[in-house]
């Protein structure tokens, strides 16, 4: 069945009924295709294609971040083989080395995502370069928060090569918009139609 990744009203998506979600919930819920509050591995690996992702890439990421949070957005619950990833209790799996442009709730922080760019981007102000993404990561780091690391890195990496313009930069507005949870639906959107077929990293444009 073809997922349908339509705009998701505050009811939906978030297992919340009549709350207006988080940021991070927003960011979260383009994966719920069903929008029943839940994102299982098949959805997410379906919203990876989505938004232009190879099937290796797909693959990889829908195993890693659903067995990687499933189980922290579970309280109180047993294992599950399915993996399912709560939405309502997202904010319970951020990791260490993060930006903190989303706080302990999910909230989006406008200030610290200024900070990013403020002490990150310095070849050009509204956007950041590869060598910037790379320091940026490199001054997140926690001490011996080896998970926080690489979770940072493989979604910050994946924006990058996904986003970035023909000059390599990776625009302020992009940034916003995967924090603010609008991007991923957009990026569906203009691929929508598109038959591509590359298999490993990033479909074809």
């Amino acid at each position: 069945m073809a997922a349908n990744y339509e705009d998701h009203s505050i009811t939906n998506g978030t297992g919340v009924e009549g709350h207006e979600p988080s940021a991070l919930q927003k960011h979260v819920m383009f994966f719920d295709t069903n929008k029943d509050g839940v994102v299982y591995p098949w959805e997410t690996f379906q919203g990876f294609r989505a938004i232009g992702c190879g099937i290796l890439l797909s693959t990889f990421a829908s195993v890693f971040i659903n067995a990687g949070l499933s189980r922290k957005t579970r309280p109180g619950k047993g294992f599950s083989p399915k993996f399912p990833i709560e939405i309502k209790n997202i904010k319970r799996a951020k990791h260490g080395s993060d930006s903190g442009v989303y706080d302990t709730e999910g909230s989006f922080v406008p200030s610290k995502f200024e900070e990013l760019f403020r002490k990150h981007a310095k070849t050009n102000a509204n956007a950041l370069t590869s060598d910037e993404l790379k320091n940026l990561l490199k001054a997140n780091r926690e001490p011996k928060d080896y998970k926080g690391w690489i979770a940072a890195y493989s979604e910050w990496k994946i924006l990058y090569i996904l986003c970035k313009d023909k000059q390599g930069l990776l625009h302020k507005d992009t940034v916003r918009a995967v924090y603010d949870g609008t991007l991923f639906d957009r990026m569906a959107k203009e691929k929508a139609g598109k038959k591509n077929h590359r298999f490993f990293f990033k479909e074809k444009m």
